[in-house]
């Protein structure tokens, strides 16, 4: 209803407008004698030609002012074996982009002035240069095949890993649904068992098939942790609709497609706790906590709760707008020597030992009833106990 209202009072602004530059002109008849034709005399050409300059001088002042306000948000340094080269080609790409904007830009401008209509000048009709064409096409087609040539070259880096390197390698499924993530790690054997959504049930929210044997020692997790210096291959799945699995930090994204299974890999050089130390990122965590603490003023003076510190972390993002809450989407990644790594992970239940402890654990007996519950009762205990769980799980997932 209020866009709507909106909507008339801009149309009827509108109207009024124009009624009131028709009473303007009717208050002018006879006061003055001027042209009104309506083709551009010298006087119209020479004002549309320094607006023109105008305008150039407006997008140049935009271009250094977006540079000056907002440069800082790129992200500083890069956390994967592959994120320098990617930064290259960013920094070329972007480069060549503002140089030729700058060029060009300028030429249209200069042009449209100084060959702006004049009294009693004749265009010169210039039907066609094979040379010139040959040269304005050749350029960027060199150029382009350079940038996109060099972008497949890193793109091979991230998407095709060495046999070598597979064998040596962890295998993480990041699995995507309304609206968080899960992960789930292979065990010793390296290898992912099978899944499928039709098998999730109680405390196997991934859908893992317990039946493949290569899923005995396959290992879930609510937390993305990996080690400094490994290479790391990530399988992607997802329970409903499409995400994207965006790691900004690794320079890393990969679309999670439903009935499909989709996988990058690279390798992380900094730890969390270097990365911390980075003075560019120190410099950004400064920022957030001054615009924090002048928020959690806010909040004490309404009798509300201060906002605590901002510590940097490594994030898992998805950047599709996937729902409601897309925009909470986010997993905490820490990436950390290989030594804390493998502590971490042997502490962590294989999801088939948490599966069989799901299915031992006995019902409650019912009120006034003495011991355990029934043989046939017990059965199925866990089973119900199972759906009840999936569905308390769904519930806060949504």
């Amino acid at each position: 209803m209020t866009s709507l209202l909106i909507v008339i009072v801009l149309v009827l602004l509108g109207i009024a407008i124009w009624q009131l530059t028709k009473i303007f002109h009717l208050t002018q008849v006879g006061t003055s004698v001027r042209d009104t034709s309506e083709v551009a005399n010298d006087r119209d050409n020479n004002v549309n030609g320094y607006l023109m300059f105008g305008f150039l001088g407006f997008i140049y002042v935009i271009m250094i002012y977006s540079i000056y306000k907002w440069g800082h948000l790129l992200l500083g340094t890069p956390a994967s074996e592959h994120g320098p080269q990617y930064d290259h080609l960013m920094s070329i790409s972007m480069w060549l982009i503002g140089i030729v904007q700058v060029i060009t830009q300028f030429l249209l401008h200069y042009f449209s002035f100084i060959y702006r209509g004049k009294q009693g000048k004749v265009a010169f009709y210039y039907a066609d240069n094979d040379k010139l064409e040959f040269i304005w096409t050749i350029i960027p087609v060199i150029v382009l095949a350079g940038l996109i040539l060099y972008g497949l070259f890193a793109w091979t880096n991230i998407m095709f890993i060495d046999e070598e390197a597979k064998e040596d390698a962890i295998y993480v499924e990041v699995y995507a649904k309304q609206f968080n993530w899960e992960v789930r790690y292979a065990g010793p054997d390296g290898k992912l068992g099978k899944a499928n959504v039709r098998y999730i049930e109680g405390v196997n929210t991934l859908g893992v098939d317990m039946s493949d044997p290569n899923a005995q020692d396959d290992i879930q997790a609510s937390e993305l942790h990996l080690p400094k210096g490994k290479q790391i291959i990530f399988k992607f799945r997802s329970q409903d609709v499409l995400h994207s699995a965006y790691l900004p930090h690794f320079r890393a994204q990969m679309n999670v497609v439903p009935g499909m299974v989709t996988q990058f890999g690279f390798v992380p050089t900094v730890t969390t706790d270097d990365m911390r130390e980075d003075p560019a990122i120190m410099q950004k965590v400064a920022h957030i906590n001054e615009i924090r603490s002048k928020k959690s003023a806010e909040n004490i003076a309404k009798g509300e709760a201060a906002l605590e510190p901002y510590t940097f972390d490594y994030i898992l993002l998805c950047n599709k707008i996937c729902g409601q809450s897309h925009y909470n989407m986010q997993m905490k990644v820490v990436v950390e020597n290989e030594a804390d790594f493998n502590k971490w992970l042997k502490e962590k239940k294989t999801l088939a030992a948490a599966v069989k402890e799901s299915k031992e654990t006995p019902a409650a007996p019912a009120t006034g009833e003495p011991g355990a519950a029934p043989a046939n009762d017990s059965a199925k205990a866990p089973k119900t106990d199972s759906t009840s769980t999936m569905v308390v799980a769904q519930a806060t997932t949504k």
